[in-house]
């Protein structure tokens, strides 16, 4: 099953009670794609919301080598609140949002987005990620249960052996998502999704670059107990 090789907060964990004590400390981060994109906008919005220290960066949403969220993550402290000016500023897909909110909610820091006017803080806000993590469990299993379908049918017109040539966009994106995610083998992923390691190797270029960001993420939310 799907649940078994990826690790997602419980929805029970994103619903869960705020820190006991807050340290009203408001931690900024701000992304454009391209050297042509200004991030004015984004830092007088983050400003305008109480933000104590700001990280900012020009880096593609689907680099997984981002250098100032990294430090972003790694400087804010339980009790404090990460605060970006949108969703799509910090994660690059709904899983990669959802497990990046469920590692700050381990670590008792709170998560807000202003132009969605979201906030883990409060119960609507944890309400809203509870429904986001569904829904993305719900989409991962319906791109799997597609999968196999589409692999029975082919068995069925006497095409052996199953593996598609050609990985679809579906695979790739699942993939892209459960790829971070160190307690899964590239083999077992490539396993669910019905297709070869190497067909993962040759479609996502940057496949080890997704597993070493997935590492030094889980090793910081390892890390970050010991060091509170």
């Amino acid at each position: 099953m799907i649940a078994a090789v990826i690790s997602a907060p419980e929805p029970t964990e994103l619903l869960a009670a705020e820190p006991a004590v807050l340290t009203q400390i408001r931690i900024g981060y701000a992304r454009v794609s391209t050297g042509g994109q200004k991030l004015e906008r984004q830092l007088d919005a983050l400003t305008a919301a109480g933000c104590r220290r700001i990280f900012a960066e020009k880096q593609s949403g689907r680099d997984a080598d981002r250098p100032e969220l990294a430090a972003c993550l790694a400087f804010t402290q339980p009790g404090d609140t990460l605060v970006v000016p949108a969703l799509d500023r910090l994660s690059r897909s709904l899983q990669d949002l959802i497990t990046t909110v469920g590692d700050l909610r381990r670590r008792g820091i709170g998560f807000t987005s202003l132009h969605e006017n979201l906030d883990t803080t409060t119960p609507g806000g944890r309400l809203v990620f509870h429904v986001f993590a569904a829904l993305a469990e719900f989409i991962r299993e319906l791109i799997v249960a597609g999968t196999h379908e589409g692999l029975a049918a082919a068995r069925e017109r006497g095409r052996v052996g199953g593996r598609p040539t050609v990985a679809t966009a579906e695979i790739i994106r699942a993939a892209r998502d459960m790829l971070p995610n160190p307690e899964a083998s590239v083999t077992s992923i490539a396993k669910l999704l019905g297709v070869s390691p190497g067909t993962l190797y040759n479609h996502i270029p940057d496949l080890r670059e997704l597993r070493a960001a997935g590492r030094a993420r889980h090793q910081l939310t390892e890390a970050a107990p010991q060091a509170s």
